[in-house]
């Protein structure tokens, strides 16, 4: 393949900008903000969950207090029409009687046990509606940490992608500029060889791969025509010579 020497030393200026570009995609990729986020969203989704299991948790104890204050009112209300039978003279069976006071001791004892299964679950409810006012409260905070950190990295996206759209207008440029077929191997090359499809011949050095060239092979690249397309022996990178190459 032939092409004039400008067209093949403003590849150089083509595999600038192309690595330029890498770099920016990589910054994109490899944000800290990437990983900040990835934390504060699995936190937030443990909190979450663990917010959701406080409030059952603090539901079932609601229900359970609300069971055992109707069965102390029930145990009381009965107890109360048993006194008021007793009270009023109604009951007047001795054997009648005694059953009646008997039944309103052991309700009386019923009522204590009762009121007994209140307190210990009324002290269980007020540990489950701290529980999910702390869970809550660390909720909120991670959801503040999580949105920062999408917003810084939001504001880190716009800055490279801003760069990347203006490196992308200066490609099209100088793509432009040259030949299809010299273009179409340095894209074929670039995507073989990690990003890198040419490289200057810098000092008997090829800088695509660092391997300098023994004096007969200088001697060889001198013996070609200037529009010859060279292709580094080492790498196969297209070798663009300039006045610095030393051959």
């Amino acid at each position: 393949m032939n092409a004039a020497p400008a067209d093949q030393i403003r590849l150089l200026d083509l595999q600038a900008i192309d690595s330029r570009l890498d770099q920016l995609a990589h910054r994109r990729r490899t944000l800290p903000e990437h990983a900040e986020i990835d934390k504060a969203g699995a936190d937030h989704t443990a909190l979450k969950d663990l917010v959701v299991a406080a409030q059952a948790q603090l539901g079932d104890t609601t229900r359970e207090q609300v069971k055992a204050e109707q069965d102390v009112e029930q145990v009381r209300a009965r107890a109360a029409r048993n006194q008021q039978r007793m009270d009023s003279g109604a009951v007047t069976s001795p054997r009648d009687l005694e059953n009646l006071q008997h039944e309103t001791a052991s309700l009386a004892k019923r009522q204590g046990d009762l009121e007994d299964v209140v307190l210990e679950v009324m002290e269980r409810m007020e540990s489950a509606e701290t529980r999910v006012t702390e869970l809550t409260a660390r909720l909120e905070h991670a959801s503040v940490v999580l949105k920062e950190a999408e917003t810084r990295r939001d504001a880190a996206f716009a800055e490279i992608d801003a760069d990347a759209a203006k490196v992308q207008r200066d490609r099209e440029v100088v793509a432009g500029a040259v030949p299809a077929d010299l273009l179409k191997l340095y894209t074929r090359l670039r995507e073989q060889q990690g990003g890198v499809g040419a490289a200057r011949l810098y000092q008997r050095r090829c800088e695509g791969c660092r391997v300098e060239f023994a004096v007969s092979d200088l001697n060889a690249i001198k013996a070609e025509p200037a529009d010859a397309v060279l292709r580094c022996d080492n790498c196969g990178r297209i070798l663009v010579r300039t006045a610095e190459s030393g051959a």
